[in-house]
């Protein structure tokens, strides 16, 4: 008796596996019948992931009641795999949390994951793999591929466009120079006084002429007179003594040039009959008791008459001022007006290349972007650093030039030079570039934020950031009118294919880049000459781009080609 109950009890449970395997075999030998729709269709990168939306539909009486299934979508590809995050959904009876599937009406349940992006994903099957539990029993159904990836063209762009800031020259060929004398005159006189003539800073001035006609850098341009009265007579005495003083001055001028035979240039004549702005600035200088009230007396008063009239009732102060203030504004001021002409390019360069110690910061900065030899240039910056050893523009236009050869790690220990000394939004933009280039996409954003003012550089090195980030019309607004192909680059992304194009064909330059990216174009737009065309220009220019075609998802519809394969291979 005992053992025929034993019997029994293995029977019930060997009878239950049974059913419990015959439920999942069933689920499994229809898994077909259940739909995936899958967006996009051919799994694409943006900002350095992998995303997909998958609409999972059950058809009606496919999901057993006790039945749990996990699925987890699954990118394949030569060399390893890569898991999106699972899902789960149960039936009816099962007790749990999950989303629940009727057996009667089936149903639908929508997926969303991401993964991180690498080259390999370039040639990948999307595939969705399920293990069905029901009681204690489990099974895994075949893998079911759902979609194609990964169209990898957000990783296409060229960090190597990041641009660096140049610490720009001040260089002025042209300098004006003056050299400057007063003549002092007795009140109510315009007569030139000997002691004047004998003065240090006429004989400076005289000297300045001889100096200027020996001189052949310079070049004379003319004289400027600006002839005062004091602020203390009546306007028509004050008239007449400022246009006399103007005059005299003017023929001093003319007899001293016409004796060094300095010949051409013109006089600048202007007069002043009450001069109330010296008065004023030779008042805020002084030390005079009541400077503050006459102050504030000349601003209260616009008329000049009542100005002057109330500044002699303050009889003492007033005394002050005629001994002190009102002597120093009865005079011409002569300046003799000077270009100094600066070394042409060529005697720059020539000593910028063999004997930079002759110029000076502004003319070596300037020397370096006289010529396109970037030896040179790195030869002409380093000499201005040795030089100027605190010029951060020396510094960091070592790195912009050694950067400029592809020497990363010599333009860093540059650029950090440069900002040891000053950090400018220039240097900080820089090191960002460094950073971009090192793959620090948050330090070289960070750095790009302490740049502002850096100019064009920076707006595409910020454009850069954007496409790495998937902000493609924002990369659009930071690149703007701006040609290279990282521009163009984000026109695609951001499927404004027309814009993308009329960028490309302004492109001057005849890289494999441009015409690859063209490609893409005519492959998104269906005009399959344009593809097959700028393809082969691309892989004329540069090999590297028939490797990359053979595994781009952008052309896939031609992977069978004849005229394709004609090209990559």
């Amino acid at each position: 008796m005992k053992k025929t109950r034993i019997n029994l009890i293995a029977f019930v449970a060997l009878a239950a596996i049974l059913a419990s395997c015959a439920g999942l075999d069933k689920m499994k030998q229809k898994a077909a019948g259940v739909n995936y729709t899958v967006t996009p269709e051919i799994l694409e990168t943006h900002a350095g992931n992998v995303d997909v939306t998958v609409k999972v539909q059950v058809p009606e009486k496919y999901f057993d009641k006790k039945v749990t299934i996990e699925g987890t979508p699954v990118l394949v590809y030569e060399g390893g795999e890569t898991a999106f995050p699972s899902y789960r959904l149960q039936g009816e009876s099962v007790e749990g949390n999950d989303k629940v599937i009727s057996y009667t009406s089936g149903g639908s349940f929508t997926y969303t994951g991401t993964v991180p992006y690498n080259e390999n994903m370039r040639v990948s099957d999307l595939v969705v793999r399920i293990k069905a539990t029901k009681g204690t029993q489990s099974m895994e159904f075949d893998p079911y591929k759902i979609a194609d990836g990964v169209i990898a063209t957000s990783a296409l762009v060229a960090d190597q466009g990041a641009q660096a800031a140049i610490g720009g020259d001040n260089f002025q060929r042209i300098i004006p120079e003056e050299k400057t004398a007063d003549i002092f005159f007795l009140i109510q006189q315009a007569n030139i006084r000997g002691t004047e003539l004998r003065k240090e800073e006429i004989a400076a001035l005289k000297d300045y002429i001889k100096e200027v006609k020996a001189a052949e850098n310079k070049e004379f341009k003319g004289v400027t007179i600006s002839a005062y009265a004091s602020p203390d007579g009546p306007t028509d005495l004050n008239t007449n003594l400022a246009t006399k003083r103007e005059k005299v001055a003017q023929d001093y001028m003319a007899r001293e040039l016409k004796k060094e035979q300095v010949e051409g240039g013109s006089f600048d004549l202007k007069n002043t009959p009450e001069d109330w702005e010296g008065f004023k600035a030779l008042m805020e200088k002084s030390s005079i008791q009541d400077k503050e009230l006459i102050l504030r007396v000349l601003s209260m008063y616009s008329d000049p008459e009542v100005r002057e009239r109330e500044i002699k009732n303050m009889s003492e102060t007033y005394k002050v001022l005629a001994d002190e203030i009102l002597p120093k504004l009865r005079r011409s001021k002569m300046s003799v007006n000077v270009d100094l002409i600066g070394k042409t390019d060529a005697e720059i360069l020539a000593l910028a290349g063999n004997n930079p110690s002759e110029l000076n910061i502004e003319e070596l900065l300037y020397g370096a972007t006289l010529t396109d030899n970037v030896d040179m240039q790195v030869d002409i910056y380093k000499a201005a650093a040795a030089k100027y050893p605190k010029c951060w523009r020396a510094a960091n236009n070592v790195g912009c030039a050694l950067y400029a050869k592809g020497d990363i790690n010599g333009a860093k220990a540059a650029f950090e030079s440069a900002k040891a000394i000053k950090a400018t939004p220039e240097v900080n933009n820089n090191l960002g570039v460094i950073a971009l280039r090192e793959g620090d996409l948050a330090k070289a954003e960070e750095l790009f934020g302490a740049s502002a003012g850096a100019g064009a550089e920076l707006d595409n090195n910020l454009g850069i950031v954007a496409i790495h980030k998937g902000d493609y019309d924002g990369a659009m607004r930071y690149f703007g009118n701006s040609t290279n192909c990282n521009a163009a680059l984000a026109k695609i992304l951001a499927e404004k294919y027309d814009a993308a194009l009329s960028t490309l064909n302004a492109n001057t330059h005849e890289v494999g880049f441009k015409y690859y990216l063209k490609a893409i174009v005519g492959a998104r737009t269906g005009e399959n000459d344009l593809m097959f065309d700028s393809l082969r220009k691309a892989t004329e220019l540069d090999g590297k781009f028939k490797a990359l075609a053979v595994k781009d998802m952008e052309f896939a519809k031609f992977f069978e080609d004849a005229t394709f394969k004609s090209i990559v291979q």
